[in-house]
């Protein structure tokens, strides 16, 4: 069967992807990407290929796909990850959690979940949040509200 996209390294590419492979400085991916392109050169099949690198057949056609559509250098980045933007910016954070290690509301004896998301819209950090980010945001701080020592250093 002939490849829709074939895999013709100049001398100077392959000496750049060796280069990569040897310094051994570049992310996994970058390196399995690398040897993908080099084993394809030497004419290597897609599944030769995978099971030499342990890697699925279809990453081994998009790996060649890349190359020829878009070049050497896009080949080997990775594109951008899909996924939503963050509600709380680092300063946002911040600032929940220091709400979440103050006094409670009157007539409260600690902070919910939903206590601390009300009062983040309260304040005008978000226009809306909910209470399982509040608590994924928490949940990422060693503090524990309302214990003498909060967990850094045990006494």
């Amino acid at each position: 069967m002939q490849k829709i996209y074939r895999v013709d390294l100049t001398e100077a590419e392959q000496n750049s992807l060796q280069e990569l492979i040897s310094k051994g400085k570049a992310s996994a991916r970058k390196i399995t990407r690398a040897r993908i392109l080099l084993l394809a050169h030497q004419g290597k099949s897609d599944t030769a290929i995978g099971d030499a690198l342990h890697a699925g057949r279809a990453t081994v056609e998009r790996t060649r796909k890349r190359l020829v559509e878009e070049g050497l250098e896009a080949c080997l980045k990775e594109r951008p990850r899909p996924g939503k933007a963050p509600k709380l910016d680092g300063k946002q954070q911040a600032l929940v959690v220091a709400l979440a290690c103050s006094e409670a509301p009157n007539g409260r004896g600690c902070w919910t979940m939903q206590l601390l998301a009300d009062r983040v819209v309260e304040l005008g950090l978000v226009e809306s949040i909910c209470d399982e980010t509040i608590r994924r945001t928490l949940k990422k701080t060693i503090s524990s509200p309302g214990k003498s020592s909060n967990g850094a250093f045990p006494r």
